[in-house]
């Protein structure tokens, strides 16, 4: 695309093409292969992402919310979706769109057996989550039988895969636990087919595990971060390509004299004369405040223009002091050349916080196939 004339999310789905198939490359291809789109597809555009994978031939796609899912099935999505933390105040909406539910509890297994018997359904797909470790959501042992009894009891609903999630999958120093998570999973999924007579697909693998762990793809493994170009391994960084690029544009250069201050509570206090640059975009934007004083910085013209004292709502001040640049010159926050994981380094975080923090008001615009 041409030069940026506003704060701009470039989304190109080209690159998204190649870390797709750089990741079925690394799997068998009868392993079922599912996208996870959530949170606005991780910060992007969640029916934009969904389409291309959909194009490309993703057997599932998970979000975490119904209303997401909802928002899918409006745009023409027909892949089987996956909803990976279903409310019961939903269960309805769900069913109407005929989005698959996680059932992690006895408490939300009971409340979707009622809402189905109630809608009058008949083998409707459900996914049972196991708890192997990381304790957020998930069945446990002693569960493996009451899931099977309300299965088999209730016409209603039909288990189609049992999934699990790593705890520290990129963390090779964390390989015993993981593989001991992969052990308990085999052991209650086994279980569970067990009890019921038939086998429900398989999946525990995320974007770390498919790299590290492929011996227990199972019948399907799940990506996000992945598909947005990030391997939380540097040298899988390096295979794969950054979808997003947010780019913005600078409004007015100041020359700041010594002893002068930029910005709200006077967070920067200059030694010396230097030259700022503002630019249109904010913690309103998804820029939080902690990368302000510095821990955060753009590039402009091929150079590194770190923030200047506090972030704004809606704009922030960077030292171009020493930069060839100019009002209405491009300033890029991350992308290609610097990634979102190196932008979030600077404040102590990660890439899938800064992606998912892109607010909803900066304009996307969307290259590639």
């Amino acid at each position: 695309m041409g030069k940026v004339g506003e704060t701009t999310l470039i989304l190109d789905l080209d690159s998204l093409e190649h870390n797709y198939n750089y990741l079925r490359a690394k799997i068998k291809p009868e392993t079922k292969f599912l996208g996870v789109v959530k949170a606005f597809a991780y910060g992007s555009d969640m029916v934009t992402i969904a389409q291309k994978l959909e194009q490309l031939g993703a057997d599932y796609l998970a979000v975490a919310y119904v209303s997401e899912g909802v928002l899918l099935r409006k745009a023409g999505i027909k892949t089987p979706i996956l909803v990976l933390h279903p409310l019961a105040s939903n269960f309805d909406d769900l069913m109407a769109y005929r989005l698959e539910p996680s059932i992690y509890s006895r408490n939300i297994l009971n409340q979707f057996l009622e809402a189905a018997k109630v809608q009058k359904q008949k083998n409707y797909p459900i996914h049972i989550k196991f708890n192997t470790g990381l304790n957020r959501l998930g069945f446990s042992e002693n569960d493996v039988e009451f899931i099977a009894k309300e299965t088999l009891q209730n016409g209603c609903i039909k288990i189609v895969s049992a999934f699990s999630h790593l705890a520290a999958s990129e963390d090779k120093n964390e390989r015993d636990f993981s593989l001991k998570q992969i052990e308990s999973f085999k052991k209650l999924s086994n279980a569970l087919k067990d009890s019921l007579g038939y086998a429900p697909m398989r999946h525990m693998l995320n974007t770390s595990g498919i790299i590290n762990y492929p011996e227990a793809q199972f019948e399907m493994v799940r990506s996000g971060i992945g598909l947005y170009g990030y391997g939380n391994q540097t040298e899988v960084d390096a295979q794969l390509k950054p979808v997003a690029t947010l780019k913005t544009i600078i409004s007015q250069i100041h020359h700041i004299d010594a002893n002068e201050s930029v910005g709200y509570n006077r967070a920067f206090k200059s030694s010396r004369p230097i030259k700022s640059a503002t630019l249109p975009i904010g913690h309103a934007d998804g820029i939080g405040r902690q990368y302000g004083k510095g821990k955060g910085f753009v590039t402009i013209n091929n150079h590194k223009a770190p923030i200047l004292g506090n972030v704004c709502m809606d704009m922030i001040m960077v030292d171009v002091t020493g930069i060839d640049c100019k009002e209405g010159d491009e300033a890029t926050v991350f992308g290609t050349e610097k990634s979102a994981e190196k932008f979030a380094l600077g404040a102590g975080t990660i890439s899938y916080e800064i992606l998912t923090a892109i607010s909803q008001r900066v304009k996307r615009v969307v290259t590639g196939a």
